[in-house]
């Protein structure tokens, strides 16, 4: 091994620390509410097929929580940005190299605009209750202009958009609160707690389908619990906050989930929210607002759900589109994609390549067939989860092992309660979550396609490393970087990318 070396400060001052606790929660929040709930509600019943669905919600919650905690773990020792590049990168150098890393972020540059652009689609849908002659094209041009909003919206400093963040928190809340008041205000405990026959028959195979499509769609609308770990590097006290952030916006959300799930069955009788002819099928808040409270009421409020909408494609982009960034930073990555701006201090073309991308697939996503050789958005979302599945999920479990053997002097401000618990669960739910997509899968593979893309993407990294003369064509480098203390005067993270200075060892 090669003496250890100290590189020279970057001239480039990086990122700034400046969102702070509360805002740090209002983000994650933001993100995982967005305008999913008040779409999937309907389907989670149909999943079940009855009031039971609130069982999907909870089933959710439990693998957030247990992923969650392995977010919270690695996002406090590594508080850099790019969340679980970082960590993949740390993890698996030993053996792999930059194999990991540049699979994720291979995969995460297609993964975070595919789930936007459902947030785009689900602002398009609810907003026909307001505008029910709103022709095809007038809802493509919607789309995109929604696209372009939330571009301008994230062209300035990151306490700005701490700030606005939290505005569109508190508007996200109203939103909710009102629903959920409209549906206890004129809520029936008989329709709410009446299920039929054989609901919780737990030797029937029909429950355990219905089960694991609910963990999707519950695991689905939680997705968001982590936004605050791709902001790393710019979060104050991220080894107190980020793991406060995620537990305390998984609870609350978890709550908000299951007042709005068993309100909206008090008012509006499940039967009807599966009925794809019933208005219910389709915006179901709206609905019970309307028999709550009227209709103009339910206007009102709908145009708080569409703000709601656009609150988690714009907390979604804000963190996805460090992950790139710190990539490339690294050498893992397009080294363009490795600029802040000058001013603002943002990744300029992290950001523009992920909303264009957006913009294209909310535009697939409105005129693609349904057919196998044309499938719909959701199948594809479908794929590319389950290739997250692999490359993310599945990978983050063994990196908290892999880190605390390979590393056990490591600074770990938070460890996992009750390690290894959690992992084990969350991999149990992963599991589930990735062979149930076999079942619905619209005529195609999502396994066999998942697998495919990481084969080609394993490909790409060849044809890379080639050019890079990195391993296994070069010679094996590993960066601890979170291990080393920083020159005088320099805070943990504040360099380029959210890191120390590091050693440099050459296997």
């Amino acid at each position: 091994m090669a003496d250890t070396e100290q590189k020279p400060a970057p001239a480039d001052p990086g990122f700034v620390r400046r969102i702070g606790q509360f805002q740090a929660s209002a983000i994650n929040m933001s993100q995982m509410v967005g305008v999913g709930p008040f779409i999937t509600i309907p389907a989670m019943v149909l999943a079940f097929g009855g009031p039971q669905a609130v069982i999907g919600w909870v089933a959710g919650a439990v693998l957030a929580l247990a992923d969650g905690l392995i977010w919270a773990e690695l996002g406090a020792a590594m508080p850099g940005a790019g969340g679980s590049y970082i960590y993949l990168r740390e993890a698996f150098q030993y053996r792999t190299g930059r194999l990991m890393p540049f699979l994720f972020t291979w995969t995460a540059m297609l993964f975070i605009p595919l789930i936007m652009s459902t947030g785009v689609a689900g602002f398009v849908q609810y907003l026909t209750y307001l505008w029910p002659s709103m022709s095809s094209g007038q809802g493509d041009l919607v789309g995109l202009a929604m696209c372009l909003v939330v571009l301008v919206l994230l062209w300035r400093r990151i306490e700005s958009i701490g700030r606005l963040a939290t505005g569109l928190w508190v508007i996200m809340i109203v939103s909710v609160a009102c629903v959920i008041i409209a549906s206890f205000t004129h809520f029936h405990a008989h329709d709410a707690f009446t299920y039929p026959a054989g609901a919780f028959s737990l030797g029937s195979s029909t429950f355990w389908l219905g089960f694991a499509a609910g963990l999707t769609i519950g695991i689905y609308d939680y997705l968001g619990y982590n936004t605050t770990a791709y902001l790393g590097a710019e979060i104050k006290n991220p080894g107190r906050v980020i793991p406060r952030s995620i537990v305390l916006a998984i609870f609350g959300v978890m709550t908000i989930y299951l007042l709005m799930q068993i309100g909206t069955l008090g008012v509006v009788n499940w039967k009807d929210m599966i009925d794809p002819n019933n208005p219910a099928s389709q915006s179901v808040a709206s609905v019970v607002l309307e028999k709550a409270w009227g209709k103009t009421t339910a206007q009102v409020v709908t145009g708080l759900i569409l703000i709601t909408a656009f609150t988690s494609v714009f907390a979604g982009l804000l963190g996805g589109s460090r992950v790139p960034y710190d990539a490339a930073r690294d050498k893992v990555f397009f080294r363009q994609f490795g600029r802040l701006h000058p001013k603002h201090r943002f990744p300029v073309l992290s950001l523009v390549a992920m909303v264009v991308i957006t913009a294209a697939a909310f535009l697939i996503s409105r005129h693609l067939g349904t057919s196998a050789k044309t499938p719909p958005l959701t199948v594809l979302i479908t794929l590319l989860t389950t290739v997250m599945v692999i490359v993310q999920s599945f990978a983050q479990v063994a990196a908290v092992t892999v880190l605390r053997k390979r590393q056990p002097t490591l600074k770990r401000p938070y460890r996992m309660w009750l390690y290894p618990l959690p992992s084990l669960v969350a991999l149990a739910g992963w599991l589930s979550v990735y062979v149930f997509a076999d079942k619905n899968n619209h005529g195609l593979h999502p396994i066999e396609w998942s697998l495919a893309w990481v084969a080609l993407g394993a490909i790409a990294f060849l044809i890379w490393a080639r050019v890079e003369k990195v391993w296994p064509f070069g010679p094996k480098e590993i960066h601890e970087n979170f291990l080393t203390v920083p020159a005088a005067g320099t805070a943990p993270g504040d360099q380029a990318g959210g890191l120390p200075d590091s050693p440099q060892e050459t296997v």
